[in-house]
């Protein structure tokens, strides 16, 4: 994979640089990422937030999660895209939200977390961490 990878919102009016390869990739079952996703689950690649370069305004939202721990997102205001995803306790990380990535190869999780709200349909692949909630 060659670096950095470029990626947008829906619109445009957001776009980024990932500038090396994510710390790791997840996969999320949890109702909040399901409904996020509006699918059985959330993608989110934990990366180093000086190896990310934003460009355009961002709408930030923040709700409380389970453990207590403070839950952003950054999204675009227009398109309403979720950008990433993070912790303000920890700044130095930030949770990317990839598929929106010009080149998505590198989305291949190496976990699945909050497995105990899955969808039933959905079957886990082999050789993946699995954990009910969050590790």
């Amino acid at each position: 994979m060659t670096f950095p990878i470029q990626g947008s919102c829906q619109c445009g009016q957001v776009t980024y640089k990932l500038l090396s390869e994510p710390l790791m990739v997840v996969a999320c079952h949890c109702k909040e990422c399901q409904k996020l996703s509006t699918s059985a689950f959330s993608i989110t690649a934990l990366v180093n937030a000086d190896t990310v370069e934003f460009n355009g305004e961002m709408k930030e939202w923040i709700r409380v999660a389970e453990s207590g721990n403070l839950n952003g997102a950054k999204f675009c205001p227009t398109c309403g895209n979720r950008i990433y995803h993070f912790n303000p306790a920890e700044p130095d990380k930030i949770k990317l939200k990839p598929s929106n990535l010009s080149d998505t190869g590198i989305i291949h999780p190496v976990a699945h977390v909050w497995v105990s709200e899955k969808q039933d349909w959905f079957v886990i692949p082999e050789g993946v961490a699995v954990y009910d909630k969050q590790p």
